[in-house]
């Protein structure tokens, strides 16, 4: 098997994978970093997002063999205190519930808010659309982001009207709960 060696988190990281080993496994499997999570193995859900160089990509589809010297950022990584702004918003407004997906929601933040510092409402939609969340926290996920990014923060937590939920490509509540007895 070839040998790799990562920098990953700041420190290099030396493994023996086959060449096509998910980046996700080479993590969780190798290096013990169990914060990235596996959510669809499809590149989907953004459970298992993580920074190449600072952008967010999926690790359950990049190969090991195509990260070469790229520094790698997991959650981790991201701040180890977990003080980053992003983790603290993310407590202060009660985002996780059952917190699998919320390091690819984080990591997928931090990346946006590197690339857009002062986000409105549609551009913090348009960007984590594609970052799953089971528990439907979307709307305090929005004003963790908004709060990291030093924006102000409306009160107004109320679900999306349906249009504003489909522009998004999420599910209303009433879609999510249909059929529930």
């Amino acid at each position: 098997m070839p040998t790799y060696t990562l920098k990953v988190n700041g420190q290099a990281r030396t493994i023996n994978v086959a060449a096509d080993t998910p980046l996700l496994w080479v993590l969780r499997d190798h290096l013990d970093l169990v914060g990235t999570k596996y959510g669809c193995g499809m590149g989907l859900c953004g459970a298992c997002t993580v920074h190449l160089n600072g952008a967010a990509v999926r690790s359950c589809q990049t190969p090991v063999s195509a990260v070469g010297n790229t520094p790698v950022t997991t959650i981790e990584g991201l701040d180890p205190a977990g003080q980053h702004p992003l983790q603290k918003a993310w407590c202060n407004h009660d985002v996780p519930q059952c917190g699998y997906c919320q390091a690819g929601q984080i990591m997928n933040a931090a990346a946006f808010l590197r690339q857009n510092p002062a986000p409105t409402d549609p551009q913090i939609d348009e960007a984590m659309a594609g970052n799953l969340c089971r528990c439907g926290t979307y709307i305090r996920i929005r004003a963790a982001i908004k709060e990291a990014a030093g924006t102000k923060v409306t009160s107004d937590l109320a679900e999306p009207s349906p249009e504003q939920a489909q522009s998004a490509g999420r599910p209303t509540l009433q879609q999510t709960t249909e059929g529930v007895a």
